[in-house]
């Protein structure tokens, strides 16, 4: 029952997550977009109100007409709207969801043996501490370095570096699912704590200075707004390379690949290149950018390196021959013992992870395609080979499901 309950917990929490994370991502894309696509005007009336950049869109059968005032407008005549939850919402239910998949499970899914031998309370303390670590690593490069010549390129430079270093680092300390899922939690934190920490906390005060009747020095507040536009283009060049942390760890020819470190390096840098793209091509239609094509083109030409490089070419490993005709009869019986050393530990009488039981000749049959892809083709299981299954065992239940699956 309590693994069940788990199971749904999980289910329900990805769910609002993935809501939650449509919300932010949808959000922040947005007003950059805009960003990218005011105008200066020049109608002496929007001149006189301190507007610097406006915009017409279509949109659901109206007009939109968005304005962006410099610090702040002399007056907000309706009720101000706040983008934070989003973001919010998105770290407390993805955190939520990584306690529940990994911290909760430390011993299972954040712990392989064969890389770190170490406690569960000893491993979840390093897995927190990966949060904390790349905010404060992360927060320190933009306060030294962010507003000064070239800053953004030398804080972009510094980042790059210490992401390559966090991916090295995690895979070396933890399993490689939970290895790619903590690299984008991490930056996902960041993200999260540039809204919390700078983006907000600056908005209130200009808004507080607005409001108070009294007379305020627009320049002395214009920093939280540079502050603010600073992160907040930091956290859109953040997305897909944490979107992609997020799905990799779903497909374990990434993370049981020997290099996995580095693909999961790459992939994130294109990524971010490929996202640059999308945050200048406007600007160049405009004429205020640089051609952004050659990004796009490096960040594809860097994942199609990836594939080629990855691709089994004249391999005769397991993975390689999964699919193909089977080269030996194996029996059931066979099958059946491997399936009681490496499986039943998870999937037998007394405990039934994801209500999935192997325990007999009727759950087999139930499960036997499940067993074939999980086992043979994607390798996923036993997770983070935990009972120590071999390539040739893998390649039995290969070979006694293309025959047939035969249970006599």
């Amino acid at each position: 029952m309590d693994a069940y309950l788990l199971d749904w917990l999980n289910l329900l929490l990805r769910w609002v997550h993935v809501i939650t994370v449509i919300a932010w991502i949808g959000s922040s894309f947005y007003f950059v977009f805009l960003d990218n696509n005011l105008l200066k005007p020049n109608s002496p009336d929007l001149l006189e109100k301190g507007v610097d950049g406006a915009m017409w869109a279509v949109h659901g059968g109206g007009f939109y007409n968005p304005q962006k005032y410099m610090v702040a407008p002399k007056k907000i005549h309706t009720k101000l709207h706040w983008f934070y939850w989003e973001s919010y919402s998105s770290w407390l239910t993805g955190f939520a969801l990584f306690t529940v998949l990994y911290l909760w499970n430390a011993s299972t899914y954040l712990i392989d043996k064969s890389l770190m031998d170490w406690s569960p309370a000893m491993a979840i303390s390093a897995a927190l501490a990966f949060l904390v670590a790349f905010w404060f690593v992360y927060d320190t490069v933009c306060r030294l370095f962010g507003f000064k010549k070239n800053g953004e390129l030398i804080v972009a430079g510094l980042m790059l570096c210490v992401v390559a270093f966090a991916s090295w680092l995690a895979c070396q300390l933890f399993a490689g699912r939970a290895a790619f899922l903590l690299v984008g939690a991490m930056i996902a934190t960041a993200m999260s704590a540039n809204v919390f920490v700078w983006i907000i906390p600056g908005q209130r005060k200009v808004v507080a200075a607005m409001t108070s009747g009294e007379k305020y020095d627009a320049m002395s507040l214009a920093i939280h707004g540079k502050r603010g536009k600073q992160r907040s283009v930091h956290n859109t060049y953040f997305t897909l390379p944490v979107i992609f942390a997020m799905l990799s760890n779903h497909y374990s020819f990434l993370y049981t690949h020997p290099q996995r470190w580095l693909l999961l390096f790459v992939l994130m840098f294109a990524g971010a290149l490929i996202r640059q793209f999308f945050v200048q091509r406007h600007g160049f239609h405009l004429g205020r950018a640089k051609n952004p094509w050659p990004f796009a083109a490096v960040g594809v030409a860097l994942i199609v390196a990836v594939i080629v490089a990855m691709a089994p070419w004249g391999s005769s490993g397991s993975k390689a021959t999964a699919g193909a005709a089977p080269t030996q009869v194996v029996p059931y019986a066979q099958v059946q013992a491997i399936v009681a050393q490496r499986c039943l530990s998870c999937h037998g009488e007394q405990v039934q992870m994801k209500n999935i039981r192997l325990d007999s000749v009727s759950h087999m049959k139930l499960n036997a395609q499940n067993i074939y892809q999980q086992v043979s083709v994607t390798q996923q299981m036993p997770m983070n080979n935990a009972t120590g299954i071999t390539p040739e065992e893998r390649q039995a239940v290969a070979s006694w499901y293309l025959a047939g699956a035969k249970f006599d």
